[in-house]
């Protein structure tokens, strides 16, 4: 082979190497999920949808909580262990273990001396609720004084109703406590009705959280109920209301 096939190949070698690459970079980024560019959402947001619904829930039912207990001690992540038992007059956080000690269940009234852990409403997140609740009781049982003994708590629930324009669709989280300190939530949807009250509306047959619903306005949905809770700014292009559970009864 002389020199001149050789150094042909070669080149040619390089331009496939650099169009392979180029095509490698071209698939990644159309492969990025379509749920980081949808409207609703910060440009630079990296987390997907349902991963703001569930902070929207967590949110929502921890400051719920507060609401409907004014005037107890409450703790809610990300509050860990050692600064429950401390804050809390429960006992001497050295005596929790350093493996147990930042851990951070999502609700703890000190006062009651119960907790909840909230966790989606299928039967996975009951369970894996339910094993939470047992390891946060073990380590603080451990630690707390005699008198001071933790439980999962009970009879907990409610709902709140989203509106993003007025007349339009409205979303409900609803939770529940099916079991000592497991609170499971769940979204879902009512189908829009022009001239309508939001009552009328609540009233439809309730369906399942569309998807692409979800995907567009999960982001705006956490915002807004921060801003219902915490008497703060609605989030840029929110139209609509928030209704507490002291509104929907």
């Amino acid at each position: 082979m002389d020199m001149t096939e050789c150094g042909s190949r070669r080149r040619y070698g390089w331009r496939l190497a650099g169009f392979l690459l180029v095509l490698v970079l071209a698939l990644g980024a159309q492969a990025e999920p379509p749920s980081f560019k949808l409207p609703g959402r910060k440009p630079d947001s990296r987390e997907p949808w349902d991963a703001f619904l569930g902070k929207a829930a967590h949110l929502a039912i921890g400051k719920q909580y507060l609401v409907q207990y004014p005037s107890r001690t409450v703790f809610l992540d990300p509050d860990d262990l050692s600064t429950i038992v401390g804050e809390g007059k429960l006992g001497n956080p050295k005596r929790l273990s350093k493996f147990v000690r930042l851990l951070r269940p999502d609700i703890t009234d000190t006062s009651a001396l119960v907790l909840f852990e909230i966790k989606p409403d299928n039967e996975e997140g009951r369970e894996e609720g339910r094993e939470q609740v047992g390891r946060y009781l073990a380590a603080l049982n451990e630690a707390v004084n005699p008198d001071k003994k933790l439980k999962g708590g009970t009879g907990f629930e409610g709902s709140l109703l989203l509106e993003f324009e007025n007349g339009g669709a409205l979303w409900q989280l609803s939770w529940r406590t099916p079991e000592p300190g497991v609170t499971l939530y769940r979204w879902s949807y009512r189908r829009e009705k022009p001239h309508a009250s939001w009552k009328e509306r609540a009233a439809q047959k309730e369906e399942a959280l569309p998807r692409e619903e979800a995907e567009q306005r999960g982001e705006m949905a956490e915002q807004a109920i921060r801003a219902a809770y915490e008497k703060g700014e609605w989030p840029s292009g929110f139209h609509g209301q928030v209704y507490l559970p002291v509104d929907c009864h």
